[in-house]
């Protein structure tokens, strides 16, 4: 990780330092380890972004992880941060101005964004049970068959799996997060409705 990105990152976790006396961001018995539990865990999955994806969609994206530490890190990137919240999305817009990193805010639910944008790569942090998660993504898979999803999930993954198989087919590469033994990264590629790509091989 580059110094300007460091020092970028630092600037988010002094201000997520001071914004939670305000409001309630993240677990308060997280902050002493902030950097680990929130921002190293986040920065570890931008190895799995597609390097010719354009446009990520953070679903409930909260203080912002990992969406908003993916935009810092990837300037290139066209990030967009769906938060339902509207302080929380006047948090994350302050730290975009802060870090001078570019992204589109939605304060709006998942199921209300429009379509007209179809993103490359969607991801998300403890917000959902995969088989909702699926579901808030529906018309994006539809009108995106190529998009990738990267989760961020905990020690019940393989529980989670198991029920999404029952309405989707797909790919999914596992990995270990470098944060947490028991934490998974899943990554989702090829991702039809049960039916609709029978050929496929889940």
């Amino acid at each position: 990780m580059d110094q300007n990105v460091l020092n970028k990152l630092k600037i988010y976790q002094e201000l997520l330092i001071k914004w939670q006396a305000k409001i309630n961001l993240v677990s308060s018995n997280t902050l002493d380890n902030a950097w680990e539990r929130h921002f190293e865990d986040s920065s570890q999955i931008a190895e799995f972004v597609p390097k010719e994806a354009k446009t990520l969609f953070d679903l409930g994206s909260g203080a912002g992880f990992p969406g908003l530490v993916l935009a810092v890190m990837m300037p290139d990137l066209n990030v967009s941060l769906i938060e339902s919240d509207q302080k929380k999305c006047v948090f994350l817009k302050t730290v975009s101005r802060e870090t001078n990193s570019c992204v589109t805010v939605y304060n709006s639910r998942i199921e209300d964004v429009s379509c007209e944008t179809e993103p490359d790569v969607i991801t998300a942090r403890a917000l959902a049970p995969l088989k909702e998660l699926f579901e808030y993504c529906k018309n994006w898979i539809i009108t995106n068959p190529e998009v990738t999803f990267i989760f961020l999930k905990g020690a019940r993954a393989d529980e989670e799996l198991e029920q999404l198989s029952q309405n989707w087919t797909y790919d999914c590469r596992t990995f270990v997060s470098k944060t947490d033994e028991n934490a998974r990264i899943l990554v989702f590629s090829n991702i039809f409705p049960v039916g609709v790509n029978d050929n496929k091989t889940i």
